[in-house]
């Protein structure tokens, strides 16, 4: 077997046994930027031993030394270049055509609405936030765009510049303390660049939403980031006076595609964390095994094909 199916090998391994171990260990928000950290290494690594292999398969496929025989891929080597030189016959060069067509199609479908995706949730939130700086007002002392509404809301946008809005009703609703600790959590969402991280996997769980990888990180990175700026505001502001916030606007409505907010994602399961934080033990606990798992994930991609490559595995070359 060879380089590149190790590769496709692993990338399938990684894409079914990921998720629920993954789940496992960060859905209670033990750790979640390490938990963050986990569902990217497994999702980098999935997409970086898919370019590996074929970029293994393309070089293969164009190199003139290849002996044939000398591995499983290189007799398909060899068969590829009789039927492209016109010497297995006319119907394999037309089935070889349309299967490269047809990898050609998906590829570009796949990156098409990738692409296509991104670039809308991009002109909305965009819009959306110079819309809300146009339509909003600026009051004293309040670091965000105030719109006059009856819904209890705050939340962030990308734009240029990125904007944090306010409803009137959350302000009612807020106490100083409060409303300083929700944007914090909000500038946490802007400065870790939480929302281009969660745009990116949504576009990829929508342009192939039968990959269980990328689907149900969708749903746990959101709620990991979501964790992560309840701490960052809680270290400067307490973990009360956030849980306090996160009260007080738990009632508010939807929000607009492509905005991250404070009552958004998790609220029950968020402010269960923030009244009572988990041991110090399960902490370290799971911060250990994240990071061996992120440190595992990450490399293994590199050590499958050092492994193929050397003959160490039993899926490297086959003796001829």
């Amino acid at each position: 077997m060879s380089v590149a199916s190790c590769l496709l090998l692993y990338s399938f391994v990684v894409a079914v046994l990921t998720p629920p171990l993954l789940v496992r260990l960060t859905h209670r928000g033990v750790a979640p930027v390490l938990g963050v950290a986990a569902w990217m290494a497994a999702i980098g690594s999935v997409a970086l031993s898919w370019a590996a292999a074929a970029t293994f398969v393309v070089a293969e496929l164009a190199s003139n030394g290849s002996a044939p025989g000398r591995s499983l891929l290189g007799s398909c080597v060899a068969s590829l270049r009789e039927v492209v030189s016109g010497r297995a016959g006319v119907a394999l060069q037309v089935g070889l055509l349309l299967l490269a067509v047809l990898a050609v199609l998906a590829f570009a479908v796949v990156a098409w609405r990738l692409g296509d995706r991104l670039l809308r949730m991009r002109r909305s939130t965009h819009g959306h936030a110079r819309m809300t700086r146009i339509v909003g007002r600026r009051i004293a002392g309040v670091d965000a765009v105030v719109l006059d509404a009856p819904e209890r809301a705050a939340y962030c946008v990308a734009g240029r510049p990125n904007t944090i809005v306010v409803t009137t009703a959350a302000l009612g609703a807020l106490d100083r303390r409060q409303l300083d600790a929700v944007l914090a959590h909000e500038r946490a969402h802007l400065t870790g660049r939480h929302l281009q991280l969660l745009a990116v996997i949504r576009g990829l769980a929508a342009s192939l939403p039968r990959m269980t990888l990328f689907t149900v990180a969708e749903t746990e990175v959101a709620r990991l980031l979501e964790m992560c700026a309840d701490d960052r505001a809680a270290r400067t502001h307490g973990s009360r006076t956030v849980l306090g916030g996160l009260i007080a606007l738990s009632a508010a409505g939807p929000l607009p595609s492509g905005a991250l907010g404070a009552t958004s994602i998790a609220v029950l399961d968020r402010a269960q964390r923030l009244a009572t934080p988990p041991p110090h033990a399960d902490r370290v606990r799971v911060r250990i095994l994240l990071t061996a798992a992120s440190a595992l994930i990450a490399v293994g991609p590199l050590v499958t094909g050092l492994l193929a490559v050397s003959g160490v595995m039993l899926c490297g070359p086959l003796a001829a």
